[in-house]
């Protein structure tokens, strides 16, 4: 018969089950963030410019989601507008990442990037946005800001028209929590005026 190997605990673990309350914290807060998205999906719902969008874009209502483990920590998710087909994508993503920060991205992907890339490069070339960033991947759900996934559109000319997926996206401190509304309500309306012709 084999011995089963003893599981035991640091002394930082051994404190933290024995205490309910961070849980219990951590719980509060993420109901928190789902009161944040849900207020700045009304505001989103309210932008002019959506206006100017494909109707089939703007058909499906808000949604906020929540997951315990984009790499490993918790996250919430509100995603309008929300048009994901399986070749073309219209979309824009607020999100949350435990520990780490808040963004908002724009992703787009087949007809809508083809319709979009030549006024968004244009847009982008015209206007030196230090916060605004860029995917160096296709790769369509990673969330991250290291060198992998995304650039500052400053750092380096990205061609969007060679691109597969397109995200752009603006980051907002987890610190700055008392402006995020503000921060990503108006991320928001600068990332749906990429997609405008001037």
């Amino acid at each position: 018969m084999q011995e089963s190997s003893k599981v035991s605990l640091s002394a930082f673990e051994q404190q933290l089950v024995t205490d309910a309350n961070w849980i219990l914290t951590k719980n509060r807060i993420i109901e928190k963030v789902y009161l944040l998205f849900g207020n700045l999906s009304e505001q989103y719902k309210r932008e002019p410019l959506l206006q100017q969008l494909p109707a089939e874009i703007l058909l499906a209502s808000p949604k906020i989601a929540k997951g315990e483990n984009y790499e490993g920590l918790p996250y919430v998710m509100l995603d309008y507008p929300r048009c994901f087909g399986k070749e073309d994508t219209f979309a824009i993503r607020t999100f949350f990442w435990w520990g780490n920060f808040f963004s908002i991205t724009l992703q787009l992907k087949g007809k809508y990037l083809a319709q979009y890339a030549a006024v968004i490069q244009q847009n982008i070339d015209q206007t030196a946005n230090e916060n605004l960033w860029i995917n160096t991947s296709d790769e369509q759900w990673m969330h991250h800001f290291r060198k992998d996934n995304m650039i500052r559109t400053t750092e380096q000319k990205q061609c969007i028209s060679n691109k597969k997926i397109l995200k752009l996206a603006v980051q907002c401190k987890l610190e700055e929590w008392d402006e995020a509304e503000a921060k990503l309500a108006s991320s928001f309306q600068q990332l749906l005026e990429l997609v405008q012709e001037h």
